[in-house]
């Protein structure tokens, strides 16, 4: 009985040992790393409200939660026990009185139909922060976040949208490449 018991104990530290080694090099899936950004990885769901203070505008934000993740409102991932994902979404806690993001006239175009969330990815075909589109919808870059979308491709990145909680009018498009994202006002379709 002891030799069983020891061979199941000896069997179940080579196993944690496995399993941790693996988590060790990274997820290659996603680019690497405990907590990623970007890489392709794609959230499950968008941001919850914000909750608790909501302080509106501030100066000077700092979006680095972690050495080497980049200085813009990013979704880090970091898979959990079974493969489970969390997802936070960096720098969405301004919350509703946010005056920079404050319309007159919410979804005066109308509103997006073409689908929300993982399993809807759409590949932006042309334009700029100013106007960008794909699949004969039509978007704008909302002006406080034209420092976030430098790097973006406007003829070949790979977005997700998603509802934003907090501010009417506006929906969240999320960089499938870059792990960053954006507030955009719908302008309609063709």
């Amino acid at each position: 009985m002891k030799k069983l018991v020891g061979l199941v104990t000896v069997l179940l530290m080579l196993s944690v040992l496995a399993w941790a080694g693996g988590k060790k090099g990274g997820d290659e899936e996603h680019g690497g790393g405990k907590h990623d950004v970007g890489g392709g990885h794609i959230p499950a769901h968008g941001p919850a409200p914000a909750r608790g203070e909501q302080h509106g505008a501030t100066e000077n934000r700092n979006f680095r939660d972690q050495p080497g993740h980049l200085e813009a409102p990013h979704v880090q991932s970091s898979k959990k026990w079974f493969g489970r994902e969390s997802d936070k979404w960096i720098g969405h806690d301004s919350g509703r009185q946010d005056s920079r993001y404050h319309l007159d006239h919410p979804w005066e175009h109308g509103r997006f139909t073409g689908g929300f969330g993982r399993g809807h990815v759409f590949r932006i075909l042309g334009g700029n922060r100013e106007r960008f589109w794909f699949g004969g919808f039509f978007f704008s870059v909302a002006p406080f976040d034209y420092d976030y979308c430098g790097d973006w491709r406007w003829d070949s990145d790979e977005i997700v949208i998603y509802a934003d909680p907090d501010h009417d009018g506006y929906y969240l498009a999320y960089n499938v490449r870059l792990g960053t994202y954006i507030h955009i006002l719908f302008l309609g379709r063709d």
